[in-house]
């Protein structure tokens, strides 16, 4: 199969977009498929990968608000390359212009809008929810629902990248097809890299003995990660347990956080580590991943610590609860710091012992990026073959 991607998020300084479809178009090609992403960038160019796959750069004006991507501004560039290419499936990912240009094409390929995020959880129901339920502000933004369901109808499939997000566009009135986990690269992590040495070091950064406990909180620095409610909930635990925090990022609240834990002895932040084998080492080494955010549609920095055999403490709602089960997770209300303190006194009430062996177990099983892909061309290659039955029993009837 063909498959082309009209990618407005992906750049080559971007972050989990262009890890995902780089490695999607490496997997595709050595099981016999071709990736080509179309993307937006300042000058016309194709950029060919080893083995197979490439991508389209087309000229296109630089977002304002980030220049590190573009913006597509017009459909026919994009229609042409399409034309060209003349793919068996095309998928695109924007609500904005790129799902009416895509909607829109003439072609013959099956149009498939694949949705990695919510709108409406990452930026209203966050902004609102001091103010209102999550269920109000979907009602307010029923609007923005019908509109998704407008370009939607132009589409041959509707597919999520997970279960969490079809939910959500289920209860709004939408109609999925599928929802397709994603996955990770499973080879980078795994229990066998925790350094007991390593973790009595970090501890000691913290302020804390050996026998303290270690929480590892990762990601973005950006409002939508909710790590100020992190913080209160590791504080409030701070009361009765020997824990601390190691934030590991970087982004636009960074300053905001680093005075929010000024007075905090046993909170710490760090810059991004980009060295992969000593990132590996470090969540191996830790006691427990605490999550933040519950707009996430996939736990994918959940899921690499899992592969790593911690534990996990997060919000009931979104990606992570999906994979937050009872033997090694715990979960708290989301959006409620007073809720993440209990389940942070919970996760080192328990036994550590089976409560490690429960994550080491798991940890094997953590779903991979090449699951993920040869689901996705299993399920588009069912929708192909649908579609020549479907022409070929129209075509019978049309002769009788």
């Amino acid at each position: 199969m063909r498959i082309v991607d009209v990618n407005e998020y992906y750049s080559p300084t971007g972050g989990g977009v262009r890890t995902y479809l780089d490695r999607k178009m490496g997997i595709m090609a050595d099981l016999g498929h071709e990736l080509i992403v179309v993307a937006p960038a300042l000058e016309n160019s194709i950029e060919e990968r080893p083995g197979g796959g490439c991508i389209h750069w087309l000229k296109s004006p630089p977002l304002v608000l980030d220049r590190n991507y573009g913006i597509f501004v017009e459909d026919q560039p994009i229609w042409d390359v399409l034309d060209r290419l003349k793919p068996d499936i095309v998928e695109t990912s924007s609500p904005w212009r790129p799902a009416w240009t895509v909607g829109r094409w003439k072609g013959d390929a099956l149009k498939v809008f694949f949705a990695h995020n919510d709108n409406i959880g990452a930026y209203p129901q966050r902004w609102l929810d001091s103010v209102s339920t999550p269920r109000q502000v979907e009602r307010a933004f029923a609007w923005y629902t019908r509109y998704m369901g407008d370009f939607l109808a132009k589409y041959d499939a509707f597919v999520t990248n997970g279960p969490a997000l079809a939910k959500r566009f289920r209860r709004r009135g939408l109609h999925v097809d599928a929802s397709m986990p994603l996955g990770i690269e499973r080879s980078w992590f795994s229990p066998d890299l925790r350094d007991e040495n390593l973790r009595v070091a970090m501890l000691a950064q913290l302020g804390l003995p050996p026998e303290g406990h270690l929480l590892l909180g990762l990601g973005r620095h950006h409002k939508e990660k909710r790590w100020p409610l992190v913080i209160d909930a590791v504080e409030a635990a701070a009361n009765d347990l020997p824990v601390g925090l190691m934030l590991i990022g970087d982004g636009t609240q960074r300053r905001h956080l680093e005075a929010r834990i000024a007075g905090s002895p046993h909170i710490r932040i760090f810059r991004p580590v980009y060295d992969r084998v000593r990132l590996s080492r470090i969540m191996a080494s830790c006691d427990a991943l605490i999550h933040g955010s519950d707009a996430e549609p996939f736990g994918l920095v959940a899921s690499e610590a899992l592969a790593s055999g911690l534990p996990l403490i997060g919000p009931d709602e979104g990606g992570f609860a999906e994979i937050a089960d009872p033997l090694f997770a715990e979960t708290y209300a989301a959006r409620d710091a007073y809720s993440a303190a209990d389940a942070i006194r919970r996760m080192f009430a328990r036994e550590p012992t089976i409560l490690r062996h429960a994550a080491r177990v798991a940890a094997g099983k953590v779903r991979s990026d090449y699951d993920h892909a040869v689901e996705l061309m299993t399920y588009y290659e069912g929708l192909l073959t649908a579609r020549r039955g479907a022409g070929a029993a129209t075509a019978l009837t049309g002769a009788a």
